[in-house]
């Protein structure tokens, strides 16, 4: 990636690619969720086929110096299957929609996944030993005929096996949940989690599967009075007792759960008044925030909604601190968006570690990065022509109108089944995860990659479209 001004704030270079390289791939493998654990030696993603694959960070070594950063396939396994309600005939995706990492204890990481319904807690463990030497048990693990002929007693030893990754299920939250299920976040006391659908949000602890409770429901007695839905929910970093939640109007309330059992009524309530000389049909569904993100210092948090990115000031509810048009330039063709349902999409986002710069994607495969000191942006694509090893990025420029440049592109020739909707960047160094899809509706060819990209070393509407909605 070129510098934007000076230096090489903004260089990135792309570090791996991990997925097929052919066109030909099942809509199964479409990655739907990207996570970083705490210290970013591992990567977990989760696909719309049930899966889960964690990547780990490989350690530098003598005979490969320069293989510290990658990334390999450290665990894969399938976390959840479709079902289907009889009650409701409702089939139910096995999708992963969120994986939140849990911090680590003990030498086993622990996350969370959830589809539409159900939540899981999982267990990743390494084991390279096994016990041999058992009295009942033959070498192959069967029971003895007779246990009363054992005329001695032998002491079972520990004997070194190659390293086996295993992951499993220890808890089950389930029936929580009439709607789907679009957030999970884990407290700052890492014994309790929320989790959010459409209409409510749930309090869960992680010993606790069979009951959790109700801390926000906005479900009217009449649902023909429903004005907003839910579309996103964090806890705050530091303060157990502090979450927010955003709504499809664009507003974003912070929740104290010490004030009251059920949080109907938020503390703060976030909102941009909107300018009425710009309001027209689409200016709801364009102010639905798609994601929240606290910033790691609990000061700050991020929103996205479709055309933009905002940081907000906790302790300044009228107005965002800090406002960053993302693609602007699709302002003139949000009805042909609106057709094509593209308008509907939900854009992540993300910070780095220091909270210095912020990350979300776009569409033509292209994701956006904005250093909020110096104020600069730019614009990168995760496209497999110019994923090279250690090649630097090239900044992208859209043309909106007149003359168009050398390098730049048209607005009309970007690519709308091209685009990313998850990121996640490396909570201590400059690694970012872009996972890139590209879904011709046309075609039954799809393709899902993620790429890894690192900054090189320095040389000196209508709101039932969106109740329920994926």
């Amino acid at each position: 990636m070129a510098g934007v001004g000076g230096g090489n704030d903004f260089q990135w270079c792309f570090s791996q690619v991990k997925g097929a390289i052919d066109e030909d791939v099942a809509e199964a493998d479409i990655i739907s969720t990207v996570e970083f654990n705490y210290s970013g030696d591992l990567l977990a993603t989760g696909d719309k086929g049930g899966r889960v694959v964690i990547f780990q960070r490989e350690q530098e070594s003598k005979n490969r110096p320069h293989s510290r950063g990658e990334y390999n396939v450290y665990s894969t396994f399938q976390s959840h299957e479709p079902e289907f309600d009889y009650l409701k005939s409702l089939e139910i995706e096995e999708k992963i929609n969120k994986i939140r990492w849990l911090p680590q204890q003990n030498a086993a990481h622990f996350l969370l996944s959830t589809n539409d319904k159900t939540i899981k807690l999982w267990k990743i463990s390494e084991r390279d030993k096994r016990a041999e030497g058992y009295n009942l048990k033959d070498e192959e693990g069967r029971l003895r005929g007779d246990p009363f002929r054992i005329t001695s007693l032998r002491v079972p030893v520990l004997m070194p096996m190659d390293l086996m990754v295993e992951a499993s299920p220890r808890r089950i939250f389930a029936n929580a949940h009439t709607y789907h299920i679009n957030s999970i976040s884990v407290n700052s006391d890492h014994e309790t989690y929320l989790s959010a659908d459409d209409l409510r949000i749930n309090l869960w602890h992680l010993e606790i599967t069979d009951r959790s409770f109700n801390i926000v429901d906005i479900k009217p007695a009449n649902m023909e009075e429903l004005t907003e839905v839910i579309t996103a929910a964090e806890c705050h970093p530091h303060q157990c007792n502090v979450f927010v939640y955003s709504s499809s109007k664009g507003t974003i309330r912070l929740c104290d759960m010490r004030a009251a059992a059920l949080c109907d009524r938020h503390t703060k309530f976030f909102e941009e008044p909107e300018d009425p000389s710009s309001r027209s049909f689409f200016s709801e569904i364009i102010s639905s925030i798609s994601d929240v993100k606290f910033s790691h210092s609990g000061r700050y948090m991020m929103t996205r909604d479709y055309l933009s990115v905002k940081v907000w000031d906790l302790n300044m509810e009228n107005r965002p601190v800090e406002t960053y048009q993302v693609h602007e330039y699709l302002r003139s063709k949000l009805c042909s968006l609106y057709e094509n349902d593209c308008i509907f999409d939900k854009f992540e986002c993300c910070w780095n570690g220091s909270d210095s710069a912020i990350m979300t994607g776009s569409y033509n495969n292209f994701f956006r990065m904005f250093d909020r000191s110096t104020r600069r942006d730019i614009t990168l694509e995760a496209s497999r022509e110019s994923s090279k090893p250690r090649a630097l990025l090239k900044p992208r420029k859209v043309c909106t109108g007149g003359k168009r440049k050398k390098d730049e592109i048209s607005v009309d020739s970007l690519d709308f089944n091209k685009k990313i909707l998850h990121t996640a960047w490396h909570p201590k160094e400059n690694v970012i995860a872009v996972a890139a899809t590209n879904n011709l509706s046309s075609l039954p060819d799809v393709s899902a990659t993620l790429y890894l990209l690192a900054k090189p070393p320095l040389k000196n509407p209508p709101l039932k479209k969106m109740l329920g909605r994926r």
